[in-house]
């Protein structure tokens, strides 16, 4: 579904050109332009903004010295793939999925996030400091994407490794996270999940005692609260309590694709009210549902079949994940072999259509007219499940941004999109931690 816009401007960057004398005019009619000169327009508007993704999953055994970021390894990001993209800001996101909540179990789970702590600053220190930089404020982004670099970004996606430990919060700013999911899949010692929904998993009713204390001090050291994962009463009373906004790292609507792990309406304007973010994700089963589920099973008919003929084994992502990096690299070789025949075998067969760039951009323009721009960003959930035909990893980000010219959104909304919004959160969310900071002397 393709919801029709007409391309005004939002009250907030009314009045914010406003300010700056500038004039707010509506985007050329697309049906008055013709292909080419579209793409032109959007190509240079694609280069004048900063293009922001919230959400990138790594694995530590591509951030060695030699097997790193710099090559062009068979994953949706990398540096070849974000330049040639044209993609200038990722958030890399120390992931820990859910274990045990014993001393053991933090442990484990500390250890991780340090790991890919670490990693992340291997690449911009060691590895490829020439061509990325890291960020910690919106300043700071604007100064080396000037350079001519990159910019990474961290966040944390599951609040698991802070054990027992609330100190940890400052340890993981100081480690340079600046946004904190309190929950994954399956409730933890701070915060119930989405995931209860299903399976009646919940501990705590929402979020724990040590949840709220955690929200206390991710507002006093400036880490923004992703509420991608808690469940809905978690979400609901974060908002209630935060003196900050708050932001989702990588959720869509509900109201378009009824998944657990989407917003629906009434958190989508509860964001709003709160001056917060939704970064809008690239998830094909989150983006539309049942087009995927169509098309998907479609597509694993036709790939079993070319693999049989082959003689490969579909593993799965768990299986896939499984294997040290060099069988890994030979997978994903093979499958891409795989997938490459399957696909020419659909281009002549009758089957449903695959979940587009066009579909993401109806999630962004539903959350647009719902909530107002200003409260709407982007992401992809690249090498944790993420992307869709046309934007399926970061060498393809141009895509969006022609979608987005196509649909009328104008530059500066474009702009705001793709990473304005995030960033004047995470402004907020510094300064409210500087309030509290100068409250305690």
């Amino acid at each position: 579904m393709t919801i029709p816009r007409i391309a005004t401007c939002s009250l907030a960057l009314s009045l914010a050109l406003a300010v700056s004398g500038a004039a707010c005019t509506p985007a050329d009619d697309p049906a008055e332009e013709s292909e080419e000169a579209m793409a032109q327009r959007a190509r240079e508007i694609h280069d004048r903004v900063i293009t922001l993704d919230t959400h990138i999953d790594i694995s530590t055994a591509n951030f060695t010295a030699e097997r790193n970021y710099t090559s062009d390894l068979p994953t949706q990001v990398t540096l070849p793939k974000m330049e040639a993209g044209g993609l200038d800001v990722g958030w890399f996101v120390v992931y820990t999925s859910q274990g045990l909540l014993n001393d053991e179990g933090y442990a484990t789970a500390y250890e991780n996030a340090v790991d890919k702590f670490d990693a992340i600053h291997r690449m911009v220190n060691e590895y490829a400091p020439d061509r990325i930089g890291l960020a910690l404020t919106s300043d700071d982004v604007r100064q080396v994407a000037a350079s001519g670099r990159l910019v990474a970004m961290i966040g944390v996606e599951n609040a698991y490794p802070l054990g027992t430990d609330i100190s940890r919060v400052e340890e993981f700013h100081e480690r340079g996270a600046r946004y904190m999911s309190l929950a994954h899949t399956g409730p933890n010692q701070l915060s119930d999940a989405h995931s209860g929904e299903n399976d009646g998993d919940f501990l705590h009713g929402g979020l724990s005692e040590m949840g709220r204390k955690a929200i206390e001090e991710m507002n006093r050291f400036g880490i923004m609260i992703d509420i991608s994962h808690p469940s809905k009463p978690s979400i609901m009373q974060t908002l209630e309590m935060t003196r900050a906004p708050v932001m989702a790292s990588h959720s869509s609507a509900r109201g378009l694709s009824n998944v657990s792990r989407n917003l629906d309406d009434e958190q989508l304007h509860a964001v709003a009210a709160n001056g917060g973010v939704v970064q809008t994700v690239a998830l094909r089963s989150f983006v539309n549902t049942t087009r995927n589920a169509a098309h998907r099973e479609a597509m694993d008919a036709i790939e079993a079949e070319v693999a049989a003929e082959m003689g490969v084994e579909i593993l799965g992502r768990g299986g896939m994940f499984a294997l040290p990096p060099d069988e890994r690299d030979a997978y994903f070789e093979q499958m891409s072999q795989v997938r490459a025949t399957a696909a020419e075998r659909a281009a002549d067969m009758d089957i449903p259509p695959d979940v587009s760039v066009a579909d993401f951009v109806d999630q962004i323009d539903y959350m647009v007219n719902l909530i107002g721009l200003e409260h709407v960003g982007i992401s992809s959930d690249f090498d944790g499940g993420g992307g869709v035909a046309g934007w399926d990893d970061a060498s393809e980000t141009f895509n969006v941004t022609l979608e987005l010219v196509r649909r009328g959104y104008t530059e500066e909304e474009i702009g705001m999109l793709w990473s304005g919004n995030l960033l004047r959160v995470l402004d907020e969310v510094q300064e409210v931690a500087a309030k509290i900071q100068a409250e305690e002397g």
